[in-house]
Parts: C-alpha cells; sequence; structure tokens
C-alpha cells in the first residue's frame, strides 16, 4: 500500500494538468496516468521544478544514446531495488528495441556475458556512483573513449538524477502501475 495515493484526474491541479494530461513517446499513457507523475503531483512546486529536468534527460537533446541511458536507469533501479523505476524503464527499455533477455541481463550486472565492452563500462559506472559515489580513475578513462564531456557529466547527473527518484518512490512506497514487472528476483 501507497504512503501517498496518486492523485486522481478530479484532484490534479489545474496548474499541471497540461503535464499530467501529456502523452510522451515510450510511456504509453497519460503521465498522470502513472503512479509516479500522479503521486509526486501532490507537491506542485517541486513537481513543476522537477519535470523538466527529468525530461531533459530522457530527450534527445540529451548526450547519452537511448539504450545507454535505458543501462544506466535499469542499473540504479536495481542497485536501488526499485521496482518501479525498474518497470518503467525495463517497458522503456523494450519499446527502444531492447530485447527482455537484455533488459534481465541489466540485472546480473557488468560481469554477465553477452555485454560489450561499452556497455560493461557503463554498468560498472553505475555500481560504483552507487557504492562509491563517485567514478575511478579507471572507469573514468574508459568512459572517455567513447563519451565527450557531455556525456561524461550526463552520465553522472543521469545516475545520481535516478537515486533520488528511487529513493522518492521507495520512501513513498509507490505502488506498480498496471503492467509493469517488479525487480527480478535473484538468480531469476
Amino acid at each position: 500500500m501507497a504512503r501517498l495515493q496518486p492523485l486522481s484526474e478530479p484532484e490534479w491541479p489545474e496548474a499541471l494538468r497540461p503535464q499530467l494530461g501529456a502523452r510522451p513517446p515510450g510511456i504509453g499513457a497519460r503521465l498522470g496516468d502513472n503512479n509516479i507523475f500522479s503521486t509526486l503531483a501532490r507537491h506542485p512546486g517541486l513537481f513543476e521544478a522537477w519535470l523538466p529536468y527529468g525530461g531533459f534527460l530522457l530527450s534527445r537533446r540529451a548526450a547519452l544514446p537511448a539504450r545507454e541511458r535505458e543501462l544506466l536507469i535499469l542499473r540504479t533501479g536495481f542497485n536501488c531495488g526499485s521496482s518501479y523505476e525498474w518497470g518503467q524503464h525495463m517497458r522503456i527499455g523494450e519499446a527502444l528495441g531492447m530485447s527482455r533477455e537484455e533488459v534481465l541481463r541489466v540485472a546480473e550486472g557488468p560481469d554477465a556475458p553477452g555485454w560489450t565492452a561499452a556497455e560493461r563500462t557503463l554498468l560498472i559506472a553505475a555500481d560504483e556512483l552507487h557504492v562509491e559515489s563517485r567514478l575511478s580513475d579507471a572507469t573514468w578513462s574508459l568512459l572517455a573513449e567513447d563519451h565527450d564531456e557531455r556525456g561524461l557529466i550526463e552520465i553522472a547527473m543521469l545516475v545520481g538524477h535516478y537515486h533520488m527518484v528511487a529513493f522518492a518512490l521507495n520512501s513513498l512506497e509507490v505502488e506498480l502501475d498496471e503492467g509493469l514487472e517488479p525487480l527480478p528476483r535473484a538468480g531469476a
């Protein structure tokens, strides 16, 4: 049971109706039909400040290609034990063309067979940021082979942002939307 119930459509704040009624690509529904958005909309000022930042990280204006972004977000969701974040980005990853097997392999981590060297480095980066709150020199050097300054900044900011989102989702106990899959069990 969620600690805070999502707002129903009649409860949506008038100022947030355009955002909550929007249908962004990859989500498959209006923002307000997703528990994350209709729950966070209970704090309208914070919601209005947060939404453009999160939207930028998911946009074409961002430096990271969508697949790389989703690998980092999925690993962050897994590391933080956030079923909601995992389920939402599993759906987004699959909509981008990632296979179910690839998405599930994220839970196995960077040492799972099948990753390219660059993908493995991204997963290592997500793990290091989660555990150490920084990238090691070795990982930074490997990331710098494939990413410019913008990409390097974005990697750290993206993982940090999705840590924050996972902390909120977990603390508020936001329930999975219909059709979202929870985190895979260990060894599954």
